[in-house]
């Protein structure tokens, strides 16, 4: 049983050494803010009114709890699985290294994003959008090891390299990586379009897959039209075929995609929704509110991450 524990004991001491951490640092403030960042008293860029202390938005930055809680009930799941000794027909069932990956980069969306509300730095910046990337990698990436018939090692090293290079990228570069390219924008069309040919697959699917991209972009609201009319902006749609390319067999598994599927997109949009009220000069911003908006989306935004990891668990051989 000890060993079946160990992941989730080990992600609750990070999370109390992060506490420590963060109120080591945060005893005589958080030095100057980003430049982006607003003063002390004025609305912040995520609505909720800038205060001293511990946290500078305290409503959008304890919102954050709500990954940590949903990281750590992934990660008690799979320690039951393996207490139980349930038998393990896909990699999200125990605690296998890309499970634990899943639940860990969940985990770690709390922390990260915690930084940024919390302390309005630089650093906190940084560690939001890395955290955000973390996570929205993994279930892209798990279907392209599927469909293009990876090994372990590779997903892992891809895994690596790409948030390695996001992290330094972002760090000495800037956000778009000098490059216009928002990684974790860009990862949502692509996590949908190898969704779609994971469960459509075909070698025409590999090509029309690719237009489902389009779709995804208009529920954010870039419509095609706006996308051809600035292709120097939007060059990265190119990538929505990157899928169907690398996605050369089909799968040989299923997945379920009710219930936790659509939880887990029903949630993600209301949230999104959500979002788009919880910025400074919305008509619904009010930055004295004990919930902001912004609080919410985090909270949703838990309950999508743990949705999906419930929809990775479905998935059973084909020959079953």
């Amino acid at each position: 049983m000890k060993r079946a524990l160990r992941p989730l004991r080990i992600a609750l001491g990070l999370l109390a050494m992060f506490a420590l951490t963060y109120w080591f640092f945060g005893r005589n403030g958080w030095g100057p803010a980003a430049s982006n960042e607003s003063a002390i008293g004025v609305a912040s860029r995520w609505c909720e009114r800038v205060v001293s202390g511990y946290f500078r938005e305290p409503s959008n930055a304890l919102g954050n709890l709500g990954f940590a809680a949903s990281g750590l009930a992934m990660l008690g799941i799979l320690a039951r699985d393996e207490i139980r000794a349930t038998s393990k027909r896909n990699q999200f069932i125990g605690n296998t290294p890309l499970a634990i990956l899943f639940a860990s980069a969940a985990v770690f969306l709390g922390p990260g994003s915690m930084v940024m509300h919390g302390t309005h730095t630089l650093f906190g910046a940084w560690l939001d959008n890395v955290s955000m990337v973390a996570y929205i990698l993994i279930p892209w990436l798990v279907n392209f090891s599927i469909l293009g018939r990876w090994r372990s090692r590779r997903l892992f090293v891809v895994y690596g390299l790409l948030l390695a290079g996001y992290a330094a990228g972002y760090w000495f570069i800037g956000p778009d990586l000098g490059i216009g390219l928002d990684v974790f924008e860009v990862s949502i069309p692509l996590w949908v379009i190898s969704e779609v040919l994971y469960r459509f697959w075909s070698q025409r699917a590999r090509v029309w897959s690719g237009f489902v991209g389009f779709g995804v972009a208009w529920l954010f609201q870039i419509s095609p039209l706006e996308i051809f009319s600035n292709l120097g902006e939007y060059w990265w749609i190119f990538l929505f075929w990157l899928p169907g390319l690398v996605g050369h067999s089909p799968p040989q598994g299923r997945r379920r995609f009710t219930p936790w599927y659509w939880i887990g997109f029903a949630s993600f949009m209301a949230a999104y929704a959500i979002w788009l009220t919880g910025v400074a000069g919305h008509e619904l911003c009010n930055p004295d509110a004990l919930l902001q908006s912004h609080a919410i989306w985090h909270l949703l935004g838990a309950v999508s991450t743990f949705s999906f990891f419930m929809f990775f668990r479905t998935e059973r051989p084909l020959a079953l």
